[in-house]
């Protein structure tokens, strides 16, 4: 009897480690990404855009193919600059809808996103956004300078790019929605909290996106640029 116990106790318990170790790699995915990108040396992210930054979204490995026929096509994470503590920890957002997926013509990509106004906070950290839908998107530029910016990327909340098969592009997200995942907040810090509540109430970053939020502060300053 305590044998049966004991294997149905593990039996219980494992759906919960696998989905604690994926979340914590897709974390790791997600810092590599950010890594490599921030590294390249002419072909990345704007450095201006990053320091005036709001927040930034990173989803590793999105699932282009489900774009077709609708569905989760990905999972990603988000941190915005606080006023006492700099990069916030991370919280959990789901990717759906949209036309995205003829836009990008891969089986997967690595989406960056960086919100550049307090409305696009707002709206990001919202239980559900539509990009294009509440708040302006539009295709970042790519280079370590931010003088190639239209007037659209000027003006517009969210900037986003895509990396596939090698290539770093800009890539307008219009029609996509990003949508908090509670369950995954729940494997990083226990409890199933809302996006809102891990950026603004001072939530300590979890072991796992240690390397996330280090690179953020590597890469930018913890405070933002205003001018």
């Amino acid at each position: 009897m305590i044998a049966a116990t004991t294997v149905a106790t593990v039996m219980a318990f494992t759906p919960l480690r696998a989905s604690e170790n994926e979340t914590a790699k897709r974390l790791d995915d997600a810092a590599i990404v950010l890594a490599e990108v921030m590294d390249a040396p002419d072909k990345g992210i704007p450095q201006d855009l990053l320091e005036k930054a709001h927040c930034i979204v990173v989803a590793p490995d999105v699932k282009t193919a489900a774009f077709v026929v609708g569905g989760e096509y990905g999972k990603g994470y988000l941190s915005c600059r606080t006023a006492r503590a700099g990069w916030s920890a991370p919280g959990t957002i789901r990717i759906e809808g949209g036309s995205v997926g003829f836009q990008i013509g891969a089986s997967s990509t690595d989406l960056i996103m960086l919100v550049m106004s307090e409305r696009g906070m707002d709206k990001l950290l919202d239980s559900k956004f539509t990009l294009g839908g509440k708040g302006s998107v539009a295709a970042g530029p790519v280079g370590r300078t931010a003088a190639a910016q239209t007037d659209a990327q000027m003006r517009a909340d969210i900037l986003s790019w895509s990396r596939s098969q090698g290539l770093f592009a800009g890539l307008a997200l219009e029609g996509a929605t990003l949508r908090q995942d509670l369950d995954d907040n729940a494997n990083l810090y226990g409890k199933k909290l809302e996006n809102r509540q891990i950026v603004t109430s001072g939530v300590k970053v979890p072991k796992a996106a240690y390397r996330l939020i280090a690179l953020l502060n590597k890469f930018s300053a913890k405070e933002r640029r205003t001018n």
